[in-house]
């Protein structure tokens, strides 16, 4: 029975090489195998801007210094930093999108019975690498070491607002840093 000889294919799959290389290769799920080029280099992921708002409940804990310092360990920079105390139309017109849901006058009312800090970030993919870092919603579920998990108490009370898209991180970047401030591009 003749021995099989590697021979290059295509390449399939990203980021397996252009299937030219003569070292040996690594199979794919098909058992097809692929050599990596090793001139390919990861392309690096868009520059993307997010709003982060530290909340009330973290803020009255004097935990403002720690979670900036939690996000700028985690590669953000910080290019605009505002503590204000939100007016009640300022916090109804920023959570519009739950206007209908039963939760939103008590967020309303959580968002404005202190002040917050609202921030603009920049990094790589920032508006998932942020949505990471913050953690899930309720702080019980949220994994070690996230934001939430580090210095929120509830689902209600949970340290942190994060964009949940690039398309809401303009919006909302522009709600609170007008253009002549910040851009919400990068």
């Amino acid at each position: 029975m003749p021995v099989p000889v590697p021979v290059p294919v295509p390449d399939l799959l990203p980021g397996t090489g252009t299937g030219t290389g003569t070292g040996t290769g690594e199979e794919d799920a098909l058992g097809r195998l692929h050599f990596p080029d090793p001139s390919r280099k990861r392309r690096p992921m868009p520059v993307e801007r997010t709003l982060s708002i530290i909340k009330p409940d973290a803020v009255e804990k004097n935990r403002t210094g720690a979670i900036l310092a939690h996000l700028e360990e985690a590669g953000f920079k910080i290019l605009a930093l505002r503590r204000t105390h939100l007016t009640r139309a300022e916090a109804e017109g920023f959570y519009a999108v739950h206007k209908a849901r039963p939760f939103f006058g008590e967020l309303v009312e959580f968002m404005t019975r202190s002040p917050v800090v609202i921030a603009v970030l920049e990094r790589e993919d920032a508006v998932n690498a942020y949505r990471k870092v913050m953690g899930a919603t309720d702080p019980a579920k949220a994994d070690a070491g996230t934001l939430r998990k580090l210095f929120g108490s509830s689902v209600g009370e949970n340290a942190v607002h994060g964009s949940d898209s690039l398309e809401n991180a303009k919006i909302e970047i522009s709600y609170y840093f007008p253009g002549s401030l910040v851009s919400p591009t990068a």
